[in-house]
């Protein structure tokens, strides 16, 4: 069976929220728009990464998204990258 390179963990509103199957370690998930992306560590606490296009009040938004999905995408996380 193949794993997806980057798979959905899940979908807010305009938002996808995946991971890329070949990056570094540390838990982290990516976020995508019509309007930009982001990319928001997990562990050990949430934090922005990186931004590109996405408006303060969207980050703010997607970051209080991720607290209340962080053990949905921690349990992802383990899945698919089996740690």
């Amino acid at each position: 069976m193949l794993i997806p390179v980057s798979p959905t963990v899940f979908r807010y509103q305009q938002y996808r929220f995946f991971f890329f199957s070949r990056e570094e370690a540390r838990i982290h998930i990516h976020v995508t728009s019509p309007d930009g992306e982001a990319k928001f560590w997990v562990e050990p606490t949430v934090e922005l990464a990186l931004n590109q296009g996405l408006r303060d009040v969207e980050i703010r938004e997607l970051f209080d998204i991720i607290q209340e999905h962080n053990h949905e995408i921690r349990t992802h996380w383990q899945r698919h990258f089996g740690h």
